[in-house]
């Protein structure tokens, strides 16, 4: 069918629309700011971003959590000078007699967790967190790999991660032996690893105070039981658990934005978006080679300082390899994922 063309009337009326709609919106916008910057706004307060909604964000009061009161939040909007603001941040904000908000200032981050947007800019997606839970399963199969490259993000992050493996119920004569030695490999290079099975009921209580008194996020493959994780661990919230697809054994994505939830017991987590892969391509070799703890002591000590640790001589990294002071598995991963550097991956 041809494209109806249009006479000059018709395109002065649309156009003409689409101003006067163009004039609202900035007019609406500029009262909302005029409202916020005026001389009637109260105190300042402190609080705590547990939601983020396009221009506005959803604040609670620390002052209301330290009371154990979880229900004391206030929909804010953002000065523009701030940057960007995500969940978990510690603000500043005020409030009018309309009830209406504004984050004024932000309070300096302890740790930040970021990831790469389809735009290829580095976007942080959360902030305050203590602990990085990355939650695996034998279905769908997660390999060494993946995990290192969710242990280098953590180490650079500087946020503690717990390798979490779930659903334990599942596990066979081949899958069992094989997920309990890659998780003791783990422990023995001094990462906290623990079990759990919701249909059992096991592992369950050890996990709750663990993470009580701490903000978490859990993150690791679609399909490994991340949100049906959560609705255990929050019974009175409402998320969306999606099923594995039977042809790939990959979960589908359900969650959709970042919030926080406090636990009954105390402590918060940070629900984020589902992932297949975790991004790295965005940091540096030199990040990389510390985001193996076990290769990180080794930093400076090869005889040339450029280093590639592949056929040089007094490396200090292959000599180790070879002495069996570090693993041909590990030192394999190290190097897969140099090799990736630059790459676009999608990613938490």
């Amino acid at each position: 069918m041809a494209k109806r063309k249009l006479n000059k009337r018709q395109k002065w009326r649309i156009e003409k629309i689409q101003q006067e709609r163009t004039d609202r919106a900035t007019r609406k916008e500029s009262d909302i700011t005029e409202q916020l910057t005026g001389n009637d706004l109260g105190p300042e307060l402190q609080g705590m971003i547990i939601a983020h909604f396009g221009t506005q964000v959803e604040v609670e009061s620390l002052d209301s959590i330290e009371k154990g009161i979880f229900d004391d939040t206030r929909r804010c909007h953002m000065r523009a000078n701030l940057g960007s603001l995500v969940t978990g941040d510690k603000v500043i904000y005020r409030m009018d007699k309309n009830e209406l908000g504004v984050v004024v200032s932000i309070l300096p981050r302890a740790s930040e967790l970021s990831r790469p947007n389809p735009y290829n800019e580095i976007k942080p997606v959360a902030a305050n967190i203590d602990f990085i839970v990355l939650v695996v399963a034998c279905e769908p199969v997660v390999h060494p790999n993946l995990i290192d490259r969710y242990l280098v993000a953590a180490e650079n992050c500087n946020i503690e991660p717990i390798i979490l493996l779930n659903k334990t119920d599942l596990l066979d004569d081949i899958s069992g032996p094989y997920m309990h030695n890659m998780m003791a490999d783990y422990e023995k290079l001094g990462y906290q690893t623990m079990t759990l099975s919701i249909k059992q009921e096991d592992g369950l209580e050890e996990l709750q105070q663990k993470l009580n008194g701490r903000i978490s996020v859990f993150v690791g493959q679609s399909g490994v039981g991340k949100s049906s994780l959560i609705q255990v661990l929050l019974p009175k919230q409402e998320l969306k658990v999606g099923p594995l697809s039977v042809a790939s054994k990959k979960g589908r994505h359900t969650t959709t934005t970042a919030r926080l939830y406090h636990f009954p017991a105390g402590g918060d987590l940070i629900d984020s978006p589902g992932i297949r892969e975790f991004g790295l391509w965005h940091m540096e070799p030199d990040d990389v080679l510390y985001g193996f703890k076990e290769l990180r002591d080794m930093i400076g000590h090869c005889k040339f300082r450029d280093c590639k640790h592949e056929l040089e001589p007094k490396c200090a990294i292959r000599e180790s390899l070879e002495e069996g002071k570090i693993s041909q598995l590990r030192f394999n991963s190290y190097k897969r994922i140099l090799s990736t550097l630059g790459e676009f991956d999608k990613g938490f």
